[in-house]
């Protein structure tokens, strides 16, 4: 007699290349993968799409992923037949429906208030500013008024952004109260966020923290904290926050990584994360390093890639265990880096075609390079991740080999668009 495998079932995910491969590696590992959207058609828009649907996805469930009682109810026949092992997801906008859901079936996860937490920015400043944890001065401007107001207040150029978006979507950085103004109507002209859910009233409006960013990557396994590492962000030209490539590990000194890391764990502490992967945001100004985010999952973007470039723990296959109540294993096999880099457009308009991925992929050390957008797709210069055409992975020994290597596959990528004007622009 043949048991019938376990079911895995990962609610809603990125529209990326990570965001499928969490399906890929539950799969992997011998679970009946679900995935589980109230649109599942709209992962087919990244290449990697068609090989999980043909090969790693063993069931897809359409049900309103907004509504836990939806998701309990879709999953309650794995449930009573003792098939369901986990339920996870990777997006922001599903961590605290998956958080309820896991606690409703009895299985493991973060914890409801520990996710609510992670998932709004307002109530994660809340939470480590009562903490004593280091945060950008902040406020939830309720009317035009209210945000001119937080604004004098916290002095120009400052910060307005939506609290519960992901992929920096309306993060704006604002230089006058005309911009902040505009900014602050622009969050709220949309009652929802960009999967459909409500957001909350008004828009955060913060102190402008100057400095670099970088994240540190943890995982809580038997209520230890194991820290994989920080990875330096390269973020774009203002006024917007769109992450142009990632490093890891990184290439900063040992003291200023200890320091980022010991905020990013009394910030956990603060959220009362409890269970399995987290990503912390951090900016290091003069005045020390200070809380960005943090994301009760693990980082996005192809920062889980680079971590396997560089020590071969594959973070994805090790998270789905902890989801499954398996023991993972985050032991590091090898000492390298890796970095990746984000091919965006320099004007709006119809992309005709990318030229050069040939040559990207010739350059020494690189792994992979993905064109995310198609002809025929209309692009703009980035206002947020969703705007990004794909993006190369280069490794080596160093972080500096890594780095160079990323950026001179990222030379040989030229988007060409047309304007409209009856030309094509590069």
């Amino acid at each position: 007699m043949t048991t019938s495998p376990g079911v895995l079932a990962v609610v809603e995910s990125q529209l990326s290349n990570f965001g499928l491969t969490p399906l890929r590696a539950a799969h992997e590992l011998g679970f009946h993968t679900v995935l589980m959207s109230n649109d599942p058609d709209r992962y087919r828009v990244v290449s990697l799409a068609e090989e999980v649907y043909a090969k790693h996805i063993d069931e897809i469930i359409q049900a309103d992923t907004n509504s836990v009682d939806a998701v309990v109810a879709a999953l309650e026949p794995f449930h009573a037949a003792g098939r369901l092992s986990g339920v996870m997801t990777v997006t922001d906008y599903n961590i605290p429906l998956v958080a309820e859901v896991a606690a409703r079936f009895g299985l493991p996860g973060l914890s409801p208030a520990a996710a609510r937490n992670c998932r709004d920015k307002l109530l994660m400043r809340q939470a480590c500013q009562a903490a004593g944890v280091a945060v950008p001065g902040f406020h939830q401007a309720i009317g035009e008024e209210d945000a001119l107001a937080a604004a004098d207040r916290f002095g120009y150029p400052c910060v307005v952004k939506p609290m519960t978006e992901s992929a920096s979507i309306g993060v704006t950085l604002c230089r006058t109260p005309d911009e902040v103004l505009a900014a602050y109507r622009d969050i709220t002209s949309s009652s929802t966020d960009f999967r459909g859910q409500p957001r909350r009233p008004g828009a955060l409006v913060e102190e402008y923290l100057l400095g670099f960013e970088v994240s540190v990557e943890s995982v809580l396994v038997d209520g230890e904290r194991r820290f994989l590492g920080v990875t330096d962000k390269a973020l774009g030209p203002h006024p917007y926050f769109v992450e142009m490539g990632d490093t890891f590990p990184s290439m900063l000194s040992a003291p200023v990584r200890a320091e980022c890391t010991e905020l990013a764990r009394r910030a956990l502490e603060a959220v009362g994360h409890d269970f399995g992967a987290a990503h912390v945001e951090v900016k290091m100004t003069a005045d020390g390093p200070r809380i960005v985010e943090v994301n009760g999952r693990m980082p996005g973007a192809e920062i889980t890639q680079l971590i396997r470039e560089a020590t071969g723990v594959y973070l994805q296959r090790e998270v789905v265990k902890l989801h499954a109540g398996l023991p993972a294993d985050l032991t590091p096999s090898r000492d390298r880096a890796a970095a990746s880099r984000y091919l965006a457009a320099r004007q709006a308009g119809t992309l005709s075609a990318v030229d050069g991925a040939d040559l990207a992929r010739r350059v020494p050390g690189v792994v992979e390079v993905d064109l995310e957008a198609h002809p025929g797709d209309r692009v703009r210069p980035a206002e947020s991740n969703l705007d990004l055409l794909g993006y190369v992975v280069a490794t080596g020994d160093t972080t500096g080999d890594a780095v160079r290597r990323a950026e001179a596959a990222l030379g040989q990528l030229t988007p060409r668009i047309d304007t409209g004007a009856g030309t094509e622009q590069r």
